[in-house]
């Protein structure tokens, strides 16, 4: 039997030797300074992901990203919260960085946010849309052309826009029709070779000279383009953000009321331009602060909110069209210069022509905006209408007096004294005595001083059959033949003359007869 003391010293020899070996060999095992925290145990998300030598693992946080979005074609949105706990030992087992690494990737994919999806953004002006792809751009954009392009002659592709720095697309509208004209005059030209394609090109030039019939013109859609600015850019946006190809076509095309301006032009009324733009007079003042009810003043060159409906992108486009319609020459005026403006008389009563034309016919979605006419052949000549007009600007009256109280109006009255008449052919205004007196209206005096019944009297001729007459009066201060103006201070106001009190009567007479001054005061 063997000495057990010499068995027992060889087991605790072999043991040793195996620590030794261990301490050498198993690389997940080692000897630790003792220098505080040595090694570390690191969670990603809260989750335990290994145990590292270094405190710093944002290293490896990085490796596990680049692999996690390695094996996507597009970018990801990661959760990435990393905790590292510290504990000092004289041993301890820490893991590889690559088993670190694959257990941080696992952890990153569990706890992914979402998958950004390319995508477009289509800019219009203020309005947005994101769509899926080019493809669906370029549908949505051609869309917009197909409510007025019923032979589908115009596309659009998408060009990277010169005037951006950024890559910023824009839109570049086609002919179709012209490109393929061109196309097969490009592979004419190739197949033919030096002078036999010169001659071939000078074939190729129309004739000039003679004017073109009805029947040359090609009628129907000559151009198109989109009213608006429109600007693509590439994105990276969530799956929820993305609108559908048709939905997106329904925003873009469908009519949205928009404000715009409407400045006044000389004529216009506040119910017409209610009218014109399809509006209630009670909406259009809503949206003026300016306008406070329908009998508010408006001025040339204000502007008015209005508003017409229009889709979120526009289309501008031009038509070559052939009508007949009857037609109005332009009135013809004879000026005379010895009536007034307000003078007019129609000497020849008008009647339509008729006429053939083609025309270039402008328009923004369903709106005219211009026509040019390419030719015309009148078929029965219209007859203008011919209108004599004044010239002369009509005299303007301003009250004679500043302030006073109206005492006595014109027409029908109780005589205020003994032998005044019942019929007041003026107006009077009670002022006290002194009081200034000036030419309602510029003209010459044709009389001035005693006039009975008047007291002191001055009578003003304006040189076109009207007449003002100022009575009552305490001192006159021009005399006859003299030439007044507008606002001269002509006489006093007194008690002069048939007059129950200090005043001034006023008239102005029209053709030797007295009207209502109230009519014609400025």
């Amino acid at each position: 039997m063997k000495n057990p003391n010499k068995m027992k010293w060889a087991y605790l020899k072999g043991m040793g030797l195996a620590v030794i070996v261990s301490a050498f060999f198993l690389p997940c095992y080692m000897k630790l300074e003792h220098t505080g925290n040595n090694i570390f145990y690191v969670t990603l998300n809260g989750v335990a992901v290994g145990t590292s030598a270094a405190e710093d693992v944002e290293a490896l946080v990085r490796q596990a990203r680049l692999q996690v979005a390695g094996e996507s074609e597009e970018p990801v949105m990661l959760e990435a919260e990393v905790a590292v706990e510290g504990e000092e030992v004289y041993f301890g087992r820490v893991d590889p960085e690559e088993t670190i690494i694959t257990n941080m990737a696992e952890v990153m994919k569990a706890s992914e946010v979402e998958t950004l999806a390319r995508s477009y953004t289509v800019k219009i002006n203020d309005f947005t849309v994101n769509l899926a792809s080019s493809q669906d751009v370029l549908g949505l954009l051609n869309a917009v052309f197909d409510q007025y392009d019923t032979t589908d002659n115009y596309g659009v592709r998408l060009v990277l826009d010169p005037f951006r720095e950024l890559n910023v697309l824009t839109t570049q509208v086609t002919n179709r029709e012209e490109e393929r004209k061109k196309e097969e005059e490009s592979n004419d030209f190739r197949r033919t070779a030096g002078v036999d394609a010169c001659l071939a090109q000078s074939d190729s030039v129309p004739e000039s000279g003679g004017e073109k019939d009805f029947s040359d013109y090609e009628l129907g859609l000559i151009s198109m383009a989109y009213g608006d600015a429109v600007e693509v850019v590439e994105a990276y946006l969530p799956p929820e953000d993305v609108t559908p190809l048709q939905e997106a076509i329904e925003r873009v095309t469908k009519k949205q009321e928009k404000n715009k301006i409407y400045e006044v032009v000389s004529g216009d009324t506040l119910s017409q331009i209610a009218e014109d733009n399809g509006l209630p007079m009670d909406r259009l003042i809503d949206m003026n602060p300016t306008i406070e009810n329908e009998s508010s003043t408006i001025r040339v060159g204000d502007e008015i909110i209005v508003t017409a409906p229009e889709p979120e992108l526009s289309v501008v486009r031009q038509e070559q069209q052939y009508y007949e319609e009857d037609y109005d020459a332009d009135v013809i005026y004879i000026d005379n210069d010895s009536w007034y403006t307000t003078e007019r008389v129609t000497r020849q009563e008008p009647s339509a022509g008729h006429r053939r034309v083609v025309a270039v016919v402008s328009y923004r979605n369903d709106a005219e905006t211009g026509r040019e006419i390419q030719k015309e052949e009148v078929t029965m000549e219209a007859v203008p209408k011919i209108v004599e007009r004044g010239t002369k600007t009509p005299p303007t009256y301003i009250k004679p007096i500043s302030g006073g109280r109206l005492s006595s109006g014109f027409g029908r009255r109780n005589a205020p004294t003994k032998g005044a008449s019942s019929n007041h052919k003026g107006i009077d205004w009670a002022t006290p005595i002194g009081t200034a007196v000036m030419a309602s209206c510029d003209g010459v005096v044709t009389k001035a001083g005693w006039g009975s019944g008047y007291g002191y009297v001055v009578y003003i001729d304006h040189g076109d059959g009207r007449q003002t007459r100022y009575g009552h009066l305490s001192k006159v201060l021009v005399k006859a033949g003299q030439k007044v103006s507008q606002g001269q201070k002509i006489a006093l106001s007194g008690n002069t003359g048939r007059s129950t009190g200090p005043h001034v009567h006023f008239e102005i007479l029209i053709g030797g007869t007295q009207v209502n001054p109230l009519n014609y005061l400025s």
